[in-house]
C-alpha cells in the first residue's frame, strides 16, 4: 500500500482537464462541404467581428445556376471594416451534364454601395446584392454576356 498514493496522484494528474486540454493540431480540416462537385473547406468568421453593414453577405450561398449547364456557390468567410471581403467562388457542372469543368477560386472582393463585387482572372465580373433571404448574383463575361442567378443561404 505504500505505492497507492503515488498511483492515485498519477491517475488524477493524467485525468485532469489541464492534462487533456490541447490546442487542435494545425492542419486539421475545417468545416466544409461539397458545392458543385467540389469539396470546399472553409470557416465563416464570427458575425460579431464583421461590421453590421456587411453581415448580410457573410456565409455560404449555393444552389445557383448561371445557365442550364453550370452551378455556382459563393462563400463569404469574412468582411473587413473597409469592405474588403474574403471569398471562395465555386463552380461546376449542374447535375451530370459534364459540359462545364469545375473549380474553386479563392480571392477578395469589395463591398460598396450595398453590393459585393469581384472579378476572376479571365475578366468575368461578378456582383452580388442581398435579396429578402438570398443573394442575387450577376455575372458579366468579357464578351458582354450577362447572367443572373439567386444564391440560397446554406447552413
Amino acid at each position: 500500500m505504500l505505492f497507492a498514493p503515488p498511483l492515485v496522484l498519477l491517475f488524477l494528474a493524467l485525468w485532469s482537464p489541464a492534462a487533456w486540454a490541447q490546442e487542435p493540431a494545425t492542419g486539421q480540416p475545417q468545416p466544409g462541404r461539397v458545392f458543385c462537385d467540389q469539396n470546399v473547406i472553409y470557416r465563416i468568421a464570427d458575425a460579431a467581428t464583421v461590421p453590421q453593414a456587411y453581415r448580410g453577405f457573410l456565409g455560404a450561398w449555393s444552389d445557383a445556376a448561371w445557365d442550364p449547364h453550370s452551378c455556382a456557390a459563393l462563400i463569404v468567410d469574412n468582411v473587413d471594416p473597409d469592405g474588403t471581403a474574403s471569398i471562395i467562388y465555386v463552380f461546376g457542372p449542374l447535375g451530370s451534364s459534364g459540359r462545364v469543368t469545375g473549380g474553386t477560386l479563392h480571392g477578395t472582393g469589395t463591398v460598396r454601395d450595398g453590393e459585393l463585387r469581384f472579378q476572376n482572372s479571365d475578366g468575368t465580373q461578378f456582383a452580388f446584392r442581398p435579396g429578402i433571404a438570398d443573394l442575387i448574383g450577376r455575372m458579366t463575361t468579357p464578351n458582354g454576356q450577362f447572367y443572373e442567378a439567386t444564391f440560397k443561404k446554406t447552413l
